[in-house]
């Protein structure tokens, strides 16, 4: 998997001491010689981003179905090891480029092309971050008895103020909660498997339901793949000597652990209590530990909700930057990034503040519908960095409107349309369900043709490109990059 420019393994940092403070950087390269942190660091920030409150309800989608927590257990792991490759692979361009993620598209999309991706990213993040507010207001109002429109602009202005601090907040804040965290979720399963009865048939192999376990199993799936559209914001300021491997191992298992495990604690505690919503659900089975613990471990699940929450907003500004970039070039400077979050949060409080039940209902067709759209955009660009480039781009052409990748590429735009065309029979929304997803019982399998098919063709279009001249245009055009600034102003990191 590593591509050929990779480089001997070697997580020393190689930045000068500096004061804490804000993040500066935004879209901009990261130079060497500001690269910091070792390739662990990235464990605990995926462990935190899967560990929370919107995680354990994906894991209760098998047991509301009717399968069983056994079917569904194994359902859920699977689809969190498939699903998670695809988001690994991602994390470990971040060092070798030093580049936040979807910036990354304009090689296989073009200068302009990109625009596509970054549009649904941005519709993304804000839809993600609407629900995450309410779901948090909602949570706090049934089980600490608060009120729901003053605790989710709480949370809203929290994760505001962690996307405003920056990476290596978020890589020191994640670090000490993943702890907390493991402590907790250890003391709940443990309790659990030990002392507490599922009711009879959870735990048997019998009553496989094949459109049960093929939804939990793609859910989960397509939930670790979406993190693939900001992984690498996350790995960016790694040194550029960190082996891939590491990079996209350490990812791997924060995200596989954290998603997998709250997830399965989220169909335990469905079918144990399956009249209760998942927040009480958890609530009730910890307070078997000692009382007052459900409230405990809920509250830790919507602090790691305001992590992933702040993810969003950090990667909703990168991306409205790149947009407003991919249509006028700018200099990306902390004031744009704030500019750009504030934009991203009112948009987010707006939508909170004025959804009705209607929104609530249709949000997971919503976010089916934009990872649909995601599907084929995460086979062509890790395609494209392994398979075609294989680790060979010009930042300071990435940068460039009238650069060697050129406005439009139409290679990624055709294989992205025709990659998401082939889901399309596989579609399963409150709106319209596919032919074949209605043969499969409404089973979503979406994803599985879209990465097959966007991959492909992606690879059989760029069969022509000449990527010996290309790569001897960037080693020309590259020449000093960790010398001069590339789209940004002077920066001043925060080391871990």
């Amino acid at each position: 998997m590593s591509p050929p420019v990779e480089l001997p393994s070697d997580e020393a940092t190689s930045a000068p001491p500096r004061r804490n403070g804000v993040e500066r950087r935004s879209i901009d390269y990261v130079p060497r010689s500001e690269r910091h942190g070792k390739a662990w660091h990235l464990w605990p920030v995926w462990f935190c981003g899967d560990a929370h409150l919107t995680t354990l309800a994906v894991g209760v989608i098998g047991v509301s179905l009717g399968t069983n927590l056994m079917w569904a257990s194994l359902a859920i792991v699977g689809g969190c090891v498939f699903g998670t490759l695809f988001m690994a692979a991602h994390s470990a361009q971040g060092p070798h480029m030093g580049l936040p993620q979807l910036i990354q598209s304009r090689p296989q999309f073009g200068y302009v092309g990109a625009l596509l991706v970054f549009a649904v990213a941005i519709a993304t993040y804000i839809g993600y971050n609407a629900f995450n507010q309410i779901l948090a207001g909602q949570t706090f109002h049934d089980v600490l008895g608060v009120d729901a429109g003053s605790s989710a602009l709480g949370f809203t202005f929290l994760a505001m103020v962690m996307a405003f601090l920056g990476y290596s907040w978020f890589h020191k804040l994640q670090r000490y909660l993943s702890f907390v965290l493991i402590a907790a979720m250890l003391v709940f399963t443990v309790h659990t498997l030990l002392f507490d009865r599922f009711p009879d048939g959870q735990l048997s192999f019998d009553g496989f339901s094949a459109t049960a376990f093929l939804a939990q199993f793609f859910t989960a799936a397509a939930y670790q793949l979406s993190w693939a559209i900001y992984v690498s914001d996350y790995s960016r300021y790694l040194p550029a000597r960190v082996n891939t491997r590491a990079t996209f191992w350490w990812t791997y298992l924060g995200a596989t652990v954290g998603g997998a495990w709250m997830m399965l604690i989220g169909a335990a505690v469905a079918a144990m209590y399956p009249a209760l919503n998942v927040a009480q659900a958890l609530v009730e089975t910890g307070n078997h530990v000692f009382g007052g613990f459900g409230e405990i471990i809920t509250v830790l699940a919507l602090v790691g909700l305001i992590t992933s929450a702040a993810q969003n907003f950090y990667g909703s500004s990168l991306t409205i930057l790149s947009a407003v970039d991919s249509v006028r070039p700018i200099k990306a400077t902390l004031f744009k990034r704030i500019v750009a979050l504030l934009v991203a949060g009112v948009v987010a409080i707006f939508i909170a503040n004025n959804a009705n039940d209607d929104f609530m209902a249709e949000f997971g067709s919503f976010l089916a519908v934009m990872l649909y759209l995601f599907t084929p955009w995460t086979a062509i660009n890790l395609v494209d960095y392994y398979f075609v480039r294989k680790g060979h781009y010009s930042i300071r052409e990435i940068f460039n409107l009238q650069g060697m990748y050129g406005r439009w590429d139409w290679r990624g735009i055709f294989s992205y349309v025709i990659g998401f065309a082939a889901m399309s029979p596989f579609f399963v929304t409150v709106w319209w369900t596919g032919p074949i997803a209605e043969m499969l019982g409404g089973a979503d399998i979406a994803m599985l043709p879209g990465l097959v098919v966007a991959s492909a063709l992606y690879y059989l279009v760029c069969r022509n490109l000449d990527l010996d001249g290309e790569r001897a245009l960037i080693a020309q055009l590259d020449v000093g990059i960790d010398d001069e600034e590339i789209g940004a102003t002077t920066p001043d990191p925060v080391p871990l």
